[in-house]
C-alpha cells in the first residue's frame, strides 16, 4: 500500500508502484515512473518524462526532471533515468536530456549516492556504485563510470569523462578526462596515483592494484608520450581486464587524459 499524504500533489497519470511513500508539498508530474519502495520526501519535484527504479529515496528540494539548460533545447519530448537503490540528497538537480546531443536522455545507475546540491545537467551518464559528493557539478553529457568518486564541490566540463573507480579529490576543476582506477586532484588537475584505497575496498587483490600502478607508471614515468606509452603498456603487459579498460579508455579520449603530477613522480605519492 502507498503512503501519499494529502497535501501532495501526485499527477493522475502518474505511474506508481508499490510500497511508495510520498511526503506533503512533494509534485509529480505527468508521464512520471517510481518504481517500488521508493520514498519522496516533502517539497521534493520530479517533473515529467522521469522514470526512478526501485527503493529509491528523493530528499526534500530535489529537482529531478526539470528542462535542461541548454539553449539548443526546443522542448522536445527527453528523459531522466534513474536506476535502482538511488540515494537523491536536498536540493539535487537532475535535467532532462537535449534531442541536439543524439541521446535525449540523462541517466543515473543504480546504488548512486547523489549528495545535496549536486547539479548532473543534461546527457549526462552516471553509472553505478558512484559517489558525487555535495556541490558537485558535471556540465552536460559528461561521463561517470561505475564506482567513480567525485569529491565535494568538484566540476567538471562539458564533454568530460571520469573512468572507472577513479577518486578525484574536492573541488578539482576537471578539464581533461580522468583514467580508470586512478586518483587525481590538485590545481591545475593532475594524475596523482592509483586509487589504491579503494580499489582494497572493493576486492582487487594486492597483485592487480600492482600491475595498474605499474601500467600508469610505464605511461606516466618513463618518459613516453601518452601514444607511446600505451602501446608500450600493451606490448609490455599480459592481457587482463584492466590493462585493457586503461587501455581503451585512454584511446578513445576525445580531450585527452590528465597529466602527470610532478609530486607524483618525485616518489611522495606512495
Amino acid at each position: 500500500m502507498n503512503k501519499i499524504h494529502p497535501l501532495a500533489s501526485v499527477s493522475p497519470n502518474a505511474v506508481l508502484g508499490d510500497n511508495i511513500e510520498i511526503g506533503p508539498y512533494a509534485f509529480i508530474d505527468d508521464d512520471v515512473k517510481i518504481g517500488d519502495g521508493c520514498k519522496i520526501h516533502p517539497h521534493a519535484v520530479i517533473y515529467n518524462y522521469v522514470t526512478l527504479g526501485t527503493e529509491c529515496e528523493v530528499f526534500p528540494g530535489a529537482v529531478i526532471g526539470a528542462i535542461p539548460q541548454d539553449l539548443k533545447f526546443d522542448g522536445e519530448v527527453t528523459y531522466v533515468e534513474i536506476g535502482n537503490h538511488v540515494t537523491i540528497r536536498e536540493c539535487a538537480t537532475i535535467n532532462r536530456g537535449t534531442r541536439a546531443s543524439g541521446k535525449g536522455v540523462t541517466r543515473v545507475g543504480d546504488n548512486t549516492l547523489v549528495m545535496s546540491y549536486v547539479h548532473i545537467a543534461h546527457d549526462c551518464n552516471v553509472g553505478s556504485h558512484c559517489i558525487l559528493v555535495s556541490y558537485v557539478g558535471i556540465a552536460g553529457e559528461t561521463d561517470v563510470e561505475d564506482w567513480a568518486i567525485l569529491g565535494g564541490g568538484a566540476k567538471a566540463h562539458q564533454f568530460s569523462r571520469i573512468g572507472c573507480h577513479a577518486m578525484v579529490g574536492g573541488t578539482a576543476k576537471i578539464n581533461k578526462d580522468i583514467p580508470p582506477f586512478s586518483l587525481c586532484g590538485r590545481e591545475p588537475i593532475s594524475f596523482a596515483g592509483v586509487n589504491i584505497v579503494g580499489l582494497r575496498r572493493r576486492g582487487f587483490s594486492s597483485d592487480v592494484i600492482r600491475n595498474i600502478k605499474d601500467i600508469y607508471d610505464t605511461i606516466y614515468y618513463q618518459g613516453y608520450n601518452i601514444s607511446d606509452g600505451c602501446a608500450k603498456v600493451e606490448a609490455g603487459f599480459p592481457q587482463s581486464s584492466e590493462r585493457d579498460i586503461i587501455l581503451n579508455f585512454i584511446r578513445n579520449s576525445k580531450r585527452g587524459i590528465v597529466r602527470a603530477s610532478d609530486y607524483h613522480e618525485k616518489g611522495s605519492i606512495d
